[in-house]
């Protein structure tokens, strides 16, 4: 027998309406531009740029938009209802005379000022293309052209030759065998750039080196790479110069035509190939008679108010007699358009409120930074910090602080980058960790790169400098920083 019972829960969930400002709070300069034109296609009841009034409007402030837009939902007290409203006037002509969407103030000898758009070739259309140099037959450039489609956007191929040949058979129809296929790999060697279709590291390497002209320090780098590959990788010099019995000029000379090789040649090419994206900032930070000025990018306060003649619309039929489905139907849809433009546009508000106090917090906070731009004055800083000064949520400062970007006097920064936790010194005092790796990596750099430093003894030397911090931690900071161990840094 089934039992029924009353449960009582207070539960707390977000409206759809908060959901989409937080992703609004989200969004960057570039982005938000992009929402807010997708917005202003599917809502025709929003408008931009200043709306025709005798009032004076400020860039922040809506209370015209509000006062507009509050005319329709009650008039002289009165809330407009559905069916109260005919609007047969506005629909019984939905074609617009051609002409008047027409321009004809051009002339004939206007100049044709479109933007022309460089035309780029792929990766792998360049490669194919260069196939055309060579005499090949059918089955040996469908092989050929094959081979290059398995190559990846880094140059390499990635798959051993009877996987080719397997593939081939089956997806292709073109049955060889794996003489004939490294055949044709030895003529995708010989494309440009140099190294391309490579089947691992070593053999890119080589392939490029065989590419240049013989000298006896490419020959040495050569006979590196082919007998002694994992001692190079692992720098084991003292090996290296016992084995071939040269001198430590020779070995740098040789070292020295490898490291100008390219690890990955098709990475090269496809990154001039791409569109260079580029960072708009979201806020900015000028120095003016010694105190800081925190200006929002115009770009994400854009001039939104609804449309007058949606609001007209609904006000000049008030007292209309006639009623119908259709109209209703039709009345309904222009005040849900209205209450999405009117929600839209207090949201873009309180997007730019959030934004501006955050990150007025956050200038305010790393105030000793921005006047001189020394990174060892940042204060350790997390994003519960600023939460409890603006009081908002931590999840909303996360937000505005991962994706936004500062132009400061000193460059421009990701907002982010201005976080970091604490850590005591040797007198107490709390330092950032920023600080500290900035420390850590000039020390990495100052040292004799012939004897680089364990990280033990980076450890001894920061707490020389008044930071105790554990070797393990010297590690980690290492890591962060993207710098080798000691054994990966050593040069001769």
């Amino acid at each position: 027998m089934l039992k029924q019972n009353l449960q009582l829960k207070l539960s707390q969930k977000l409206s759809p309406q908060q959901i989409q400002l937080m992703k609004l709070i989200q969004l960057p300069t570039q982005a938000f531009e992009q929402r807010l034109k997708e917005e202003m296609v599917e809502n025709p009841a929003l408008e931009t740029g200043k709306e025709e009034d005798e009032f004076e409007r400020d860039e922040f402030d809506n209370t015209t938009n509000d006062e507009s837009y509050d005319d329709y939902d009650d008039y002289e007290g009165e809330r407009i209802e559905a069916d109260e409203i005919n609007i047969d006037e506005y629909l019984s002509d939905d074609e617009t005379p051609g002409y008047k969407l027409q321009a004809n103030n051009y002339s004939d000898d206007d100049e044709d000022r479109s933007m022309p758009f460089a035309a780029s070739v792929s990766f792998h259309q360049s490669l194919t293309d260069q196939l055309n140099t060579f005499i090949l037959t059918d089955d040996e450039r469908d092989i050929a052209e094959f081979l290059v489609g398995s190559i990846d956007d880094m140059g390499y191929i990635r798959r051993s030759i009877p996987d080719i040949v397997d593939d081939l058979a089956f997806t292709q129809g073109i049955y060889t065998d794996e003489n004939t296929v490294e055949h044709i790999l030895h003529i995708i060697h010989q494309l440009e750039p140099a190294g391309v279709g490579a089947r691992d590291l070593q053999e890119c390497l080589l392939l490029q080196l065989k590419f240049k002209t013989p000298t006896q320090s490419t020959e040495l780098a050569i006979n590196i790479l082919e007998d002694q590959f994992d001692a190079f990788t692992k720098k084991h010099y003292d090996k290296l110069l016992q084995k071939y019995d040269i001198t430590n000029d020779q070995l740098r000379s040789a070292i020295d035509e490898i490291e100008h090789l390219n690890p990955k040649p098709g990475g090269a090419y496809d990154s001039n190939s791409k569109d260079v994206e580029h960072v708009v900032p979201d806020f900015a930070i000028k120095i003016v008679d010694g105190e800081l000025e925190l200006s929002l990018n115009g770009r994400n306060a854009p001039e939104l108010h609804v449309s007058k003649d949606y609001q007209e619309m609904l006000q000049s039929y008030k007292d209309s007699r006639d009623k119908s489905a259709q109209q209703k139907d039709a009345v309904q849809f222009i005040k849900q358009k209205l209450d999405s433009a009117k929600w839209f546009i207090d949201a873009i508000r309180q997007r730019q409120e959030t934004l501006f106090v955050t990150m007025n917090a956050i200038m305010h906070y790393q105030e000793e930074y921005f006047l001189d731009g020394d990174e060892g004055r940042l204060k350790p800083m997390i994003l519960k910090d600023i939460a409890d000064l603006v009081g908002l949520d931590i999840s909303t400062v996360s937000r505005v602080a991962n994706s936004k970007y500062v132009e400061t006097p000193y460059g421009t920064k990701l907002i982010k980058e201005f976080f970091s936790e604490a850590m005591k010194n040797d007198q107490g005092e709390d330092v950032s960790t920023i600080e500290i790796k900035k420390i850590l990596q000039n020390v990495i750099g100052e040292e004799d790169k012939r004897k680089p430093l364990p990280d033990d003894k980076l450890a001894d030397i920061l707490k020389e400098k008044g930071y105790p911090i554990a070797r393990r931690t010297i590690a980690k900071y290492r890591e962060q920083l993207d710098i080798p161990v000691a054994r990966m840094r050593k040069k001769i």
